[in-house]
């Protein structure tokens, strides 16, 4: 197995390093597989089984001047490694204002992701800055667990408020409960609210718009009975707060789109949409 890349874009660079930093704040290891033409981050956990999941996809033309592959075989040109997010992340923020960055796997005590950055100097000595980030291999028989999530069969898919409007929100209402609900409609409207013994508090969204997925969707297009549903019924799901809190916390994509999926008490799906950057996040109900 190989992987060289070559970063020399400043704010592609900048970028990349921001998507790292995005997912080194939702998890503390992640699987990044790697083909010929994406990088995807996957968090594997079994929303069935209460766990949180992720699939985070980047086209890697958008991001490297150089870039190549060697899988395991012909037939499976694919690399798939875990890797602490954090330590990747650190080592990019140290190097926004390199004027290359190189990332390939390499085998040293263990094996790595090696970042080398070519630093600007005043001088004719060049500088080089080398990385080690340790990896884990991920053998062949278990990259079936790490593919693209499907599509929830969603009751509702509703446009997000401005996010930073929404992490102010679910802040204050992390002091007050362990747990909150979101409500939403096809009519655009959503509602975050908690309940306890002690208060009740609702915060009201309205025209958020409904996407329109076509061939794709499921109860905006007759899926999960919506053809008898009324605009106006809200469907909900009841989530740990700190999941959600720690989802818009770290956040740094800037999204030209940002959406939820609602599956009646079951599933809330995140998404988070840019131009060269998508990410996928499930969070599951709690009862």
């Amino acid at each position: 197995m190989k992987f060289r890349g070559k970063i020399v874009d400043v704010s592609c660079l900048n970028h990349f390093s921001r998507v790292v930093s995005t997912i080194s704040k939702l998890t503390k290891m992640v699987v990044l597989r790697l083909t010929p033409d994406h990088l995807f981050f996957v968090l594997s956990g079994k929303v069935a089984n209460g766990g949180v999941s992720m699939w985070c996809e980047l086209a890697q033309v958008n991001f490297f001047d150089d870039y190549q592959l060697e899988g395991v075989s012909v037939d499976q040109n694919e690399v798939c490694v875990e890797v602490n997010p954090e330590n990747l992340s650190r080592a990019l923020k140290t190097l926004h204002n390199a004027k290359s960055v190189k990332i390939k796997l390499t085998r040293k005590h263990c094996p790595c992701l090696t970042v080398i950055a070519e630093l600007p100097t005043l001088s004719s000595v060049s500088r080089v800055v080398t990385h080690d980030v340790p990896v884990d291999v991920i053998p062949r028989r278990l990259w079936d667990e790490f593919k693209e999530p499907d599509m929830p069969d969603f009751d509702v898919s509703i446009y997000l408020p401005p996010l930073k409007t929404m992490k102010s929100v679910v802040d204050r209402m992390k002091n007050l409960s362990n747990f909150l609900v979101i409500e939403a409609n096809l009519n655009g409207e959503m509602n975050l609210k908690i309940e306890t013994d002690l208060v009740s508090v609702t915060t009201h969204f309205r025209d958020l718009g409904n996407p329109s997925w076509g061939d794709q969707s499921s109860s905006q297009d007759g899926g999960r009975g919506s053809q008898v549903r009324d605009p106006e019924s809200m469907v909900e799901v009841r989530v740990d707060v700190r999941r959600l809190q720690q989802f818009l916390m770290g956040q740094q994509v800037n999204p030209s789109k940002a959406m939820c999926n609602v599956v009646h008490q079951r599933i809330l799906h995140l998404i988070l949409l840019h131009e060269d950057v998508s990410l996928q996040y499930f969070i599951p109900a709690v009862a």
